[in-house]
């Protein structure tokens, strides 16, 4: 593992003008894409209930996947590490997000992986390493509200 600073660059390309800019605020799309170098691109928006596209990723649903796929790499590694075959991994994951006029914020994430793991296998530890993933992930070490995770583990067959 490198360690060390680490940059991540994307491009952000607004595609929403449509012909009079921000003129107002029904006036303009919310499309963009989201790009980095050697990357398929993403088709970006805002919510729905912010005039967006809702057949579009919002940044909210990024935010929640971003957590969501932190939290499963490093689970993967620390299964690996331990032992243990991780043969499937699902997760249901759902951010909160909290609007006000004041100040909009998410108020947490739950993750809901579903893992199956190797017939004999410790399903004891398989549970217990969801913890250490949590504590070694960068997304639930940079932000300011609670992930939670509710993992269901079972053995093949």
């Amino acid at each position: 593992m490198a360690y060390g600073e680490h940059k991540y660059r994307v491009s952000v390309l607004w595609t929403g003008n449509r012909g009079t800019g921000t003129s107002s605020y029904r006036d303009y799309g919310r499309d963009h894409t989201i790009r980095s170098a050697n990357k398929p691109d993403i088709p970006g928006s805002s919510d729905a209930a912010f005039l967006g596209d809702a057949a579009r990723w919002n940044p909210e649903d990024l935010l929640v996947a971003s957590a969501s796929a932190c939290h499963k790499l490093w689970y993967l590694h620390l299964c690996a590490d331990a032992g243990i075959a991780v043969l499937g991994y699902r997760d249901e994951a759902e951010g909160t997000m909290l609007d006000s006029p004041q100040q909009g914020k998410f108020t947490q994430i739950v993750l809901r992986p579903h893992v199956t793991i190797r017939a004999g296998d410790d399903l004891e530890l398989a549970a217990r390493l969801h913890h250490a993933a949590h504590e070694k992930c960068y997304v639930a070490n940079s932000v300011n509200f609670p992930i939670v995770c509710e993992p269901t583990i079972e053995a093949e067959g």
